[in-house]
């Protein structure tokens, strides 16, 4: 990727600045942890045992844990060392619990906590071939971002996205007892594939429309598949849909009061529970209203 800065009628190459330590790297998005990826901040080289994770973090959506690893070389094997970590993590949950409670000040309980959506982020200014491939697997919790900087203060943050036909950890599995064979029976990794099986036709048709109708609201929106529904994001949520028998539940990521909805075709949910983000709620069984509902969901587009 090329980036330039416009000066007048003329585009000026930016220069990548290398990071000196890992150190830069943990600084840039242990202040940035909320605004990149949406997650609490807990600890800082949290040590647990003979390990140091570099950053524990919490995300409130899925209530659960996310352990971020830095790394400025790449001489290292991402699925070995994020597997340890995980398997870590689920063997000594209540030192977890412990570290979130003293960090926010809340009484966070063992059952509180979805340890199946626990993963581990690895960010580094680059990765090789093998360790891309080696991780390439849908129901592997371990996720790889690059981050680069360059002169004038630009900073360039992007995930390492699996392939679309990425294979299951499940089958190299040869060792019952490995790391590996825990982590899976222990941690979901969900996909838009477990959301869709044994739904009917119509309905998965009528997701395929209002999902691509969102998607088509700008450039950068993304579906993220979630335990109880699919969350939509362009930097945070916008929609969140749950794929249901007769068909789709939908909500606004918008707070009470501020969703300009002239047909009245959204619930307020802000006093009753609920699972996706946001105070308003919509049950869909066609595309009727699929433009005034894709109207109601841009609101939410910041």
């Amino acid at each position: 990727m090329q980036l330039f800065q416009q000066n007048k009628n003329e585009l000026i190459g930016l220069k990548e600045i290398p990071f000196k330590l890992e150190k830069d790297i943990q600084r840039i998005i242990e202040n940035n942890l909320e605004r990149i990826f949406g997650y609490k901040f807990i600890k800082s080289e949290f040590r647990i045992k003979s390990n140091r994770i570099d950053t524990l973090a919490f995300d409130e959506e899925s209530q659960s844990f996310v352990i971020f690893e830095y790394k400025q070389s790449r001489n290292y094997s991402v699925v070995d060392q994020g597997v340890s970590y995980l398997n870590l993590m689920l063997e000594y949950k209540a030192d977890f619990i412990i570290e979130h409670n003293e960090s926010q000040k809340k009484n966070l309980k063992r059952s509180d906590v979805d340890w199946s959506q626990s993963k581990v982020i690895f960010v580094a200014p680059s990765f090789t071939d093998f360790q891309r491939q080696s991780s390439n697997f849908k129901d592997l919790p371990i996720e790889l971002w690059e981050i680069k900087q360059f002169n004038n203060g630009i900073i360039v943050i992007n995930p390492l996205k699996k392939s679309q036909s990425a294979p299951s950890i499940k089958q190299i599995q040869n060792n019952d007892e490995s790391e590996i064979k825990k982590v899976v029976k222990e941690i979901k990794v969900y996909t838009e594939e477990d959301h869709l099986t044994g739904k009917p036709d119509e309905v998965i048709e009528l997701y395929e429309n209002y999902k691509n109708a969102i998607l088509n609201l700008a450039s950068d929106i993304e579906s993220h598949p979630k335990k109880l529904y699919i969350a939509f994001k362009k930097e945070k949520n916008i929609a969140d849909i749950r794929i249901q028998q007769i068909g789709l539940k939908i909500w606004i990521n918008l707070p009470k009061g501020q969703l300009d909805d002239p047909k009245k075709i959204a619930s307020d949910v802000s006093l009753k529970g609920h699972w996706g983000n946001g105070d308003y709620e919509l049950n869909v069984s066609d595309t009727n209203n699929l433009e005034y509902i894709m109207s109601l969901i841009k609101q939410a587009i910041r």
